[in-house]
């Protein structure tokens, strides 16, 4: 039985919302593992201390016992400022192969370039395929247009380079989770409107891409999960500022505000439906079909905002893994 619940909107007015979706038993029973530590609630004050334990981040360690090889190299961001890639790939890899290009999660305002690449480590192995994984600027030090360019300069040196780094530029993939899946997706959008040239596929973990507070699953997604609407507003208002729900946000910030989403590479978005981002996910892939564009689109009932890492081990976290690793076998497999 569905109970309504009054929940404040952006305006001020009060409106009666729908109970969020319930979670899948084994995932609420992991988030009370996680709640101590996790606090659902994201505020301004709480950034400093996460960046210094950013969560589910991959250490070089980690890596060399996967038996993946990295090294970090300077390249030239947004506006010739340096920034940080680290290059991975298999121990031993030889010749060409495709190009993996990873924007990292934490709402625009936490995470580094090791954060989520374990996700990364079979398709390097499987596809002999070289990641290259950026450390982009923050907010709400570096607010837009510095993370979304900084991205895109990224994946600009990775195509100028890919002779030496032994990547196909035909076979480029671009991934990312969370606000990296909305810089994913503002990369894309820049590529095709500079005129450079397309990439393989966009691979979209429940991604981060609309400012404006507006949908169901915003409201309903409060005060619960591991990352709630008072989180989303709080990234976004360190990214966007006074400009925050205002017609004054371009499509590379927020990706959900394009109205033309013709020219782009195939789409995997993924995301659960008991999640801030839903709605916002499931919209963007409907506006890449309505654009004559191709999209694949998950929705994994009960499941919160990444909870493949959370609670690796749940049947659904494998299941998500699953439908990911299918997709990227279509596109890279030989």
């Amino acid at each position: 039985m569905e109970h309504n619940s009054t929940t404040e909107t952006t305006g001020g007015a009060l409106a009666s919302m729908p109970a969020r979706p319930p979670f899948d038993p084994e995932l609420e029973a992991a988030l009370t593992t996680l709640a101590d530590g996790v606090p659902p609630t994201v505020t301004e004050r709480m950034i400093g201390p996460m960046r210094e334990n950013p969560r589910l981040r991959v250490t070089p360690e980690m890596a060399r016992d996967a038996g993946i090889r990295s090294r970090d190299l300077v390249i030239p961001g947004h506006d010739g400022d340096d920034v940080v890639v680290t290059v991975l790939e298999a121990e031993g890899r030889t010749g060409v192969g495709p190009g993996i290009y990873h924007l990292h999660g934490g709402g625009m305002i936490v995470g580094d370039r090791w954060s989520g690449v374990a996700a990364l480590f079979d398709w390097l192995h499987r596809y002999r395929a070289v990641a290259v994984s950026l450390e982009y600027r923050l907010a709400p030090e570096y607010p837009d247009p510095y993370p979304v360019e900084d991205c895109y300069r990224g994946l600009v040196w990775l195509q100028t380079h890919a002779a030496e780094l032994g990547i196909d530029p035909s076979r480029v993939l671009i991934t990312g989770a969370s606000a990296g899946g909305g810089l994913a997706a503002g990369v894309t959008l820049l590529m095709r409107d500079r005129g450079l040239p397309p990439l393989m596929g966009q691979l979209l973990m429940y991604p981060m891409l609309d400012d404006r507070d507006g949908t169901v699953s915003s409201a309903q997604i409060d005060g619960v999960g591991v990352w709630d609407r008072g989180s989303n507003l709080t990234g976004w208002t360190a990214l966007l500022g006074d400009r925050r729900a205002t017609d004054d946000v371009s499509i590379y910030a927020a990706p959900a505000r394009a109205t033309d989403l013709s020219g782009l590479p195939p789409a995997f978005i993924d995301c659960g439906s008991a999640e801030v981002f839903r709605d916002e996910d499931v919209a963007y892939a409907s506006a890449l079909w309505a654009s004559g564009g191709q999209a694949e689109l998950h929705v994994w009932p009960g499941g919160f905002h990444a909870f493949e890492g959370y609670a690796p081990q749940a049947a659904l976290s494998r299941e998500m893994v699953q439908a990911r690793d299918r997709w990227v076998h279509r596109l890279l497999g030989e």
